[in-house]
């Protein structure tokens, strides 16, 4: 079966470290919303005279924030209906409380849910302190919001998304990214992704 994989989470828990760690395993088509979107929603910012990095503003989740989305689903789309595995690295809050997109996305492959295997690793952190670290290390300045904010935004570190999706339990695996990435964290999660 093709593998679609998704690694959700908050901003510096890692999810796309671990993806790509992963990935070292699995053969796959490796789609972070930020890469695809980023260039074209930094320069829509600007031509309205905004924060190129702000993705918190009303104006970005208005006018932008589905169209990132929506085109990083297209992407996926198209790579299972040619047969390959695919990674989805993006928070997905909204899609993931959305019953039929998932349904949407596999039809419009032409696949079904027997010839797609879904997965969810919903990439944690328990130490809110590293979270913010990584964030700071990273040093995008789209994180500022966050890092100026931190009062506002630190009760999210142990967020898991609302899951609405019609796939089995254990087809969802919270993943604690505290600590040291090692190898044997990494190879649990091929396990799970191919069991």
């Amino acid at each position: 079966m093709q593998k679609l994989v998704f690694f959700v989470g908050v901003a510096g828990t890692g999810k796309t470290t671990v993806a790509e760690k992963v990935t070292e395993q699995i053969p796959c088509a490796f789609l972070d919303r930020d890469t695809v979107g980023g260039r074209f929603v930094e320069r829509f910012l600007e031509m309205n005279d905004l924060d190129p990095n702000d993705r918190d503003s009303s104006f970005y989740k208005e006018n932008l924030r589905d169209l990132e989305y929506d085109t990083t689903k297209d992407i996926c789309i198209e790579n299972l209906r040619v047969g390959q595995n695919v990674f989805m690295i993006s928070p997905f809050t909204a899609e993931l409380k959305n019953k039929q997109w998932l349904e949407e996305v596999i039809a419009a492959s032409g696949k079904t849910k027997e010839d797609i295997d879904v997965k969810v690793v919903v990439v944690t952190l328990a130490d809110i302190e590293q979270q913010r670290k990584r964030i700071e290390e990273r040093g995008t300045v789209r994180d500022s919001w966050k890092l100026d904010n931190w009062g506002d935004y630190e009760t999210r570190v142990d967020f898991v998304p609302t899951i609405n999706w019609d796939i089995p339990e254990d087809h969802i695996e919270i993943f604690d990214n505290s600590g040291d990435l090692s190898e044997e964290k990494v190879t649990k999660l091929v396990g799970f992704i191919n069991k």
